[in-house]
This record gives structure tokens, sequence and C-alpha cells, in this order.
């Protein structure tokens, strides 16, 4: 006798463990900011800052661009405003360009002479901290070695991240085909039958074909409005080599397609509507919000088209009750999403 509350509790805590897997591989950068750090411009000129002294009669420039030298070696100098020239003869100091965090060393300019229009004061120890305070609350926290954070999984070679991919997916499937054999849920109820499988084929494969063209028509269209679909994941899981390619479309995008597509489809949809008693379409919605948060590392946008397209699974299994259908159509959709792009530039 089948054991559906056990089964319903398997499934739960498989579930469960997946979308903290999704939560935790948010670290990976998105194309729609959820979890980027940008680095700050360097390029941009830094502002103007009123002397501390509380003169109002002049004030220092932060110029991010410097003069070319001459011919004998010497700076030219930076014309001042007409209101704040002065006709003082004391040596001109260090340029305060060299003070901004926006300067590196090979921006760093020479002293400059002193003319007659042009003249400040070398700042103080005192005053040259407090411009560098005053430029650091301007452009905001600078991090301590590089300028861009990138994330944990930004150096590990993607054939390490297909190994991760497959050892997590496919412990979490071994799991669940457990709590099937041990709860003695049906076979049927999954969606699992040896009947019509050359019709069944066909029609996953048209299915799978479908899908992606609606999908990349829908990513065509999402960028005229400005949109554009996070790609970080798969150009992280993207091969580089004969051997990884190999991995992927032969290990790791079926293992996803058949774990997945039993968890959400088979089990949520197919045996929890069977078991329970309730709408299989019911369940079909139900699964298709877990299946879309369970891709959160796709980014916010990603979350809801891959909803859209866990719907379109579930609508199909429910209409064909059939997982081969299904299983077919993810593995096509994700191998051309690779291949399409990676080799054709789709």
């Amino acid at each position: 006798m089948t054991d559906w509350a056990a089964f319903a509790g398997f499934t739960g805590v498989i579930l469960a463990v997946l979308l903290t897997l999704a939560h935790l591989s948010r670290g990976i950068p998105h194309a729609d900011g959820g979890d980027t750090h940008f680095a700050h411009d360097l390029d941009s000129g830094a502002a103007a800052v009123d002397d501390e002294s509380g003169s109002d009669s002049e004030t220092h420039v932060l110029d991010s661009e410097a003069e070319s030298n001459t011919a004998d070696g010497e700076s030219e100098s930076r014309a001042a405003d007409d209101s704040h020239q002065t006709t003082d003869a004391t040596e001109h100091g260090p340029s305060l360009a060299s003070l901004s965090p926006a300067s590196t060393p090979d921006e760093e300019r020479e002293p400059r002479p002193a003319t007659d229009a042009t003249r400040e004061e070398e700042p103080t120890t005192d005053e040259a901290q407090k411009l560098q305070r005053t430029a650091d609350e301007a452009h905001g926290p600078w991090p301590a070695t590089d300028v861009t954070h990138k994330s944990p999984s930004a150096n590990i070679p993607p054939h390490m991240l297909l190994a991760n991919v497959a050892v997590s997916q496919g412990l979490l499937g071994a799991f669940l085909v457990t709590s099937v054999w041990y709860t003695s849920v049906p076979l049927s109820a999954l969606g699992l039958s040896l009947s019509g499988l050359p019709s069944k084929l066909a029609v996953g494969v048209a299915l799978g074909g479908a899908l992606y063209a609606v999908n990349r028509a829908g990513s065509s269209v999402s960028r005229e409005f400005g949109l554009v679909p996070d790609e970080s994941l798969r150009d992280a899981l993207t091969p580089e080599t004969p051997t990884g390619w190999a991995l992927l479309l032969l290990v790791v995008l079926p293992l996803i397609a058949g774990f997945e597509e039993l968890l959400f489809r088979g089990a949520l949809v197919g045996a929890l509507a069977v078991g329970f008693d309730v709408s299989p379409w019911l369940m079909a919605a139900v699964s298709s919000v877990a299946f879309g948060v369970g891709h959160g590392a796709q980014g916010r946008l990603g979350i809801v088209v891959t909803g859209l397209l866990g719907f379109a699974l579930a609508a199909a299994f429910v209409l064909t009750q059939s997982l081969l259908v299904v299983v077919v159509a993810h593995y096509l959709v994700n191998a051309l999403e690779f291949v399409g792009h990676d080799v054709f530039g789709w």
C-alpha cells in the first residue's frame, strides 16, 4: 500500500534542499544587478573642494586630466579662474589631483612651476587628510584590493562547476527515486510507462524545439524594452574543451532534466495530485512557482521566465500523462541554449 504522506514528506525535504542550494548560488553575478558589485568609475574627474580655511577668496580644483609635458621636461601650468588670481610669488606645491583616490601611479603629475596667474599654497598634512576624506565621501567606500568584487565561482573552471551540479542533482535524484520505491508510489502516477515510446519521444522533441524558439523570441523582444536576460550562469557553465562538452551534453543536462522533471512534474504534479485527490492544474501552478524560485541563480527575470517554462512543461505533463515527453523537451531547451549561443551565437 502506498504511503502518500511519507512520500509527500520526502518530496518536501528534497524540494527544501534544492531551494536552499538555489538561494546559496545567488552569489553568481546577475545582469539585472541582483548580487552584482559594480566597480567605481576611475575615469571620472574629482569634484571641486572648498578650502577648509574658511576663506572665500580661493578654491582648490581637483583635476583628473594631466597636461602633456613640454619638450624641455617642464609641465605646463593650468589656467585658474580670473576671480581667484593672486600675486603671491610662493613656490607651487604638488598637484592636489594626486590626493584624489581616482588617481593611479601612472597618472601622478610632477610639480608645476609657479606663475603670476596660478598660485596655490602647499596643503598641510591636516588639509590633505581632509581632502582625502572629502573625496572618499564623494566616491563612496573603496575596495581593499580590486575595484570589482567577483563571485567566488568566477575562478572555478566550468568542468568543476558541471561536476558539482552533477553530484548535487544526482544525490537528490537518487534520494527521490529511493523514496518512490520505499513508499510504493505507482509508476503510472509519476507518468512512467513503456507504451508508445516513439510517439512520446517525437512529441518531446517537437515540444522542446517549440519552447526553445519561443524562449529565444521572448529574449529578443525583452531586449528591445531594456530587459536583458541574465546569462552569467550559462556562461559560467559553458565548457571550454570537447571533454567538457561531452560531460555537459551526455551527463549533466540529461541528469538535470531527469531529476527536475521527476521532482517538479512527476512527483509534485502527478503523484501528489493522485495521492491526495487534488487538481493536477493546481499542482501545476504550485510546482511552476517552485520551479522558478529554484532557478534563482538566473536573476529576477530568469525566475519569471523559468516559471512560465515550468508551467508549459507541467501543462504538457498533465495533457500527455508522460514523464518522457517533458524530460526530452526540458533537455532540448537546455542543450539548444548552450549550443545555440556558443556555436551559432544565437
